[in-house]
Parts: C-alpha cells; structure tokens; sequence
C-alpha cells in the first residue's frame, strides 16, 4: 500500500467550492422556496419523524440518548479522516478548583461511541441503536451543503463475522434507501406543491458502484469531478471501498482508521482487485445541479483490521485509548453502522438550495447576503 494516502493531496477532491465567488456562481437562479417558512417548519419535524420511526423499524434498531460532549481519554470522538486537518473543540473543565478537572471534546460524530453504546445498552445480534446527534465541525469551508453544524441519524447494529461481507452491507444499503425514497413521497404527500417537473423523485432502486470501477469510467478526473460525472448517468449511487488505494496509488476518499473497514479485501466477493466494506450514497440534486452526498455508512472494523489501519495510517499510538483497547479485547460487539445527514436529506427532500433553509446555525455576513440576492432565505 502506497504511503501517499497520508497526504491529504490524496483526497483528490479536485476543484470544489473554495471561496465566496465561486459559491455565488454555483447557487442556483431564478430559485424560490416552494415552501413558506412555517410550512418547512412543519415539514421537518414531520419528514424527520417518518424516518426515525422507518428507519428503526426496517433495521431493527432504537432511538437513544448521545453525547454532545465526550472525554478527550477515551477516544470515542470521529477525527473525521486520518491526516488530522479536522480537529474537534476542545476544553478544560477545572471542576472543584481543579482537583478533579476533565478535558473534553464537542463531538464531530457519534461513529465510535455508538459501538461502545450498543453494549451498554444490551443490544444483540441484529438489533442496533438509532440517535438523533448534534455536532460541530469548525474546519469546514461554510458553503451551501457544509456547515459547521452537524445533524445526523447516527446509527449502529450488532453484525455476526459472517455477515462481514459485501452482500449483508449491500442489504442494509437498500433499506436506508427504500427509507428516504418513502420520505420522499411522504412529503410530496403532505406537501403536494413540491411536485414540480424541474425535480424529479427519487429513483426506486440505488446503484452500485465500486471506487474502482468510477476510477475506471473517468481516470483523468478527481474525486468530486469522477462523482458528478457518474451521477450524470446514475442519479443516486452508493459507492462501495472508500478508503484503500485505488489502482492511480490514492484512495477515493480518505477515511479515519478507527471505524469503518476499508483494508479487507473483497476479490472473492467483486471479482476484481477490490477492498473495502463501506461506502456512501451520493445523488444528484436538481436544485442544486451538483453531486449530493447524503450518507457515509459501512461495516467496523474488526481487531485485526484496526492494527492493519492503524499501523497503515502511523497511529498505532491510539491503541492505548479505551476504546481501541476495548475493540482489541473483543469487549465491543462486532458492528455496522452509518450517519445520515438530516439536514442533508431535508434539503434533498424539500427542494431546497441551502442547508440554512433547514437548519439554524452560524453564516457568514458574505454567505448570507449572496443567498438574499438569490432568494435563497437562511434561517438565524
């Protein structure tokens, strides 16, 4: 395996939103809500209700509490990749003058307290935990869909080592979709002036993808260029292997070391020189007329896929962290799970351009007074 994956050049995201001007370029014209405010007020609470409930129910899984904050110690917050460009808030609680201090982090994401969460919860196989999680992430470019607050359906499931396979995660895939796709015609029921011809529903069916095999269709593009292009013909993907290598010597997209498996290898199951059992769904968004990513999702590492990632990505100095330990002492449940963007999704569904339409949090000056020129009206 190629060392150039600790370059963040690796990412290869190519040329993306990187500045005010360009973001003004790429906002949609001539755009107006096809919701009142108060109407998606009332739509969110709604869609988001439907999803909760569906995705429980088609996963088997329940809805419980999570952390905002967690102990810088025990090594349960998402570093979001592996280079450490994205690091968490991170504060000191002096507690009794002091002598009791703590040092904690705001979470990025739930990804690995949720699988030290299923056992305390008591979760057996194929039973699993859903959360409504909050989160920030400060290092992100504030653009139409990134914002530095998080919102997601963070879940988990208790997986056996048999189903560590393309296929189980393949099956779990489609009832996350065949969930958002019923939110979807949920809303359009509830709310029949977003039929609109300009944005078509969501296909059926997902398809599916292997890094390898987008690399192969679009060699001379980046990642983010590879995605849209795909999309162009494939409205909404779930691209499988995220992380390992491709045949170029650079992963697709980076991704931590600690939760998702991206180093197991999957010939016998593709047939080709593949790895990886993970991935996400990405669509095609007619609002915005760009790539759209919604979840990133796979099955979690096992103890020897940690130490391969771990030692693969120079951090094997996390393997004295509580959670890591935890995984190495098989004191953790093997597991799959995901996060779901909600205001993501919401965006998607409402036909709407801008996560602020959505979702109440921090906007630039700059960023706010280019949507008003567009029509496009974030909430503060």
């Amino acid at each position: 395996m190629s060392t150039v994956v600790l370059d963040k050049k690796a990412d290869l995201a190519g040329p993306g939103i990187g500045d005010y001007t360009e973001l003004e370029r790429i906002l949609p014209r001539d755009y107006h809500s096809l919701l009142t405010p108060r109407e998606t007020q009332q739509a969110i609470f709604h869609v988001k209700r439907y999803i909760e409930d569906n995705l429980c129910r088609e996963l088997n899984l329940m809805m419980v509490e999570v952390p905002l904050i967690v102990d810088v110690e025990s090594g349960v917050n998402d570093m979001l990749d592996r280079d450490g460009s994205r690091t968490p808030i991170q504060f000191h609680i002096s507690n009794d003058r002091d002598q009791h201090p703590l040092d904690a982090q705001v979470v990025q994401a739930a990804t690995k307290w949720k699988r030290v969460a299923l056992k305390q919860f008591g979760c057996k196989l194929g039973e699993g935990i859903c959360t409504d999680m909050r989160a920030v992430r400060k290092d992100y470019f504030l653009d139409h869909d990134h914002s530095a607050y998080v919102d997601q359906w963070d879940w988990e499931r208790v997986i056996s080592a048999e189903q560590r396979n393309l296929e189980f995660l393949k099956s779990v895939v489609r009832k996350i979709w065949k969930v958002i796709v019923g939110a979807e015609q949920f809303a359009l029921e509830m709310f029949p002036q977003l039929k609109d011809p300009r944005y078509p529903s969501l296909p059926q069916d997902l398809i599916f993808l292997h890094a390898e095999e987008i690399l192969e269709l679009y060699p001379d593009l980046p990642r983010k260029q590879r995605e849209t292009a795909v999309l162009q013909k494939y409205p909404a993907i779930f691209i499988v292997g995220i992380g390992w290598p491709l045949k170029d010597g650079y992963p697709h997209e980076m991704r931590a070391a600690d939760y998702d498996d991206w180093v197991t290898d999957t010939r016998e199951q593709t047939g080709n020189d593949s790895h990886g059992l993970n991935g996400d769904i990405l669509v095609w968004n007619p609002v915005t007329n760009r790539r759209h990513e919604l979840t990133s999702m796979g099955v979690r590492v096992t103890k020897e896929t940690l130490k391969q990632q771990l030692e693969l990505s120079q951090q094997l100095d996390f393997l004295r962290l509580p959670y890591h330990r935890a995984i190495l002492e098989d004191q953790i449940p093997l597991s799959i799970g995901g996060g779901i963007g909600q205001s993501r999704t919401l965006m998607l569904l409402l036909r709407k351009a801008h996560l602020g339409e959505v979702s109440v949090t921090v906007w630039p000056k700059i960023l706010k007074e280019i949507c008003a020129k567009k029509d496009i009206h974030v909430l503060e």
